[in-house]
């Protein structure tokens, strides 16, 4: 799709196939009108509830050391004129782009977000920003991104707090610089969630599918990555401890040397007690080899191309704003689009 009319298409999957909060680009003023004009058509507003409501995001990245681009800038500029959430994001390679230490690299990045984020406040006191942090190291031997390493999850924990000490809520990153979705993949994301999770992030890009520091999204690695979002999610999610919970009860019906499998605790909650996954194998190695020996990339593979195949619209889309949607894609590519300069 070329360049002046790619954001209609990723504009409108964004708003069609997905109920989370909408995002755009913010890749020159053009762009922007275009992508603010699709928002409000499918959610209904008119342009004054549109500037009162924060309903869309886009990420503004800085060109660090110490530099802002014109359509970076001018995406600032427009998100806090309309009331819209910017989220500040400078991207620190410690010893590319920033020191080499982690201290220096966390320095210059909180240096370049005040920056953008007191330029959007002097647009718009008040605009809505989200203190963003996207910093790791590169390897010094190929000068090639890293992700998922101890400086990572170092940086992620050092912005989180620099985050929390201006009071703003912080996105910050995970993802890999594998090139497939193997157990490198998984562990440099893991570790790179566990620097997000331990720095309080309230918003984590890049959390499934990351591979080769980003130049590639693998489907099965947004599989695995998913499966392991659960796993966080439910291993922090509070555990009760009610009468009930405790269970003097069964423990007092199990006799000394028992098991538990039929106690009536037991029976009443076996189908939900504990977290379910849609991935892992729990099976044993005689079964997992008579059922084909899948790996977990092999699974991965199969149920991503089942999703895909079964996809459909979140429900409550109306279809009167999608021909709308449509008919206003078709009118602007008629009218040659929007570059990016413009």
């Amino acid at each position: 799709i070329p360049l002046h009319l790619r954001h209609y298409a990723m504009a409108r999957a964004n708003l069609t196939l997905s109920d989370k909060v909408p995002f755009i680009y913010a890749r020159g003023a053009a762009q922007v009108a275009d992508g603010f004009a699709m928002v409000r058509i499918a959610r209904g507003l008119s342009e004054e509830a549109f500037l009162d409501t924060p309903v869309v995001t886009t990420v503004v990245n800085t060109n660090s050391p110490r530099q802002l681009d014109k359509p970076m800038t001018r995406g600032i500029i427009d998100f806090a004129r309309a009331g819209q959430v910017t989220v500040l994001t400078p991207f620190c390679l410690a010893g590319a782009m920033a020191p080499i230490t982690i201290a220096g690299a966390l320095t210059l990045s909180h240096a370049e977000a005040l920056a953008g984020i007191a330029l959007a406040q002097i647009v718009r006191p008040g605009a809505p920003m989200v203190y963003g942090a996207f910093s790791s190291n590169v390897d010094m031997r190929s000068g090639a991104p890293a992700f998922g390493t101890p400086e990572h999850l170092k940086t992620n924990v050092g912005a989180g707090q620099l985050a929390a000490r201006i009071g703003l809520p912080w996105r910050s990153g995970a993802g890999s610089a594998s090139c497939a979705p193997d157990a490198q993949a998984t562990y440099e994301n893991m570790l790179a969630l566990w620097g997000a999770i331990m720095g309080g992030s309230h918003l984590v890009y890049h959390a499934a599918g990351w591979i080769e520091g980003g130049l590639t999204c693998s489907f099965e690695k947004f599989v695995i990555d998913c499966e392991i979002l659960q796993h966080i999610a439910e291993a922090f999610a509070p555990v009760p401890c009610t009468e009930a919970e405790i269970g003097l009860d069964a423990i007092a019906e199990v006799p000394p040397g028992g098991h538990f499998f039929s106690a009536g605790q037991t029976m009443a909650r076996y189908a939900s007690a504990f977290y379910r996954p849609f991935l892992s194998d729990l099976s044993n190695y005689g079964q997992w080899v008579e059922a084909g020996s899948r790996t977990a990339t092999e699974r991965a593979n199969a149920i991503w191309k089942e999703r895909v195949a079964s996809v459909a619209p979140p429900a409550g889309i109306d279809e009167a704003r999608i021909e709308e949607l449509d008919a206003f894609i078709a009118r602007r590519t008629e009218q040659g689009g929007a570059r990016m300069e413009d």
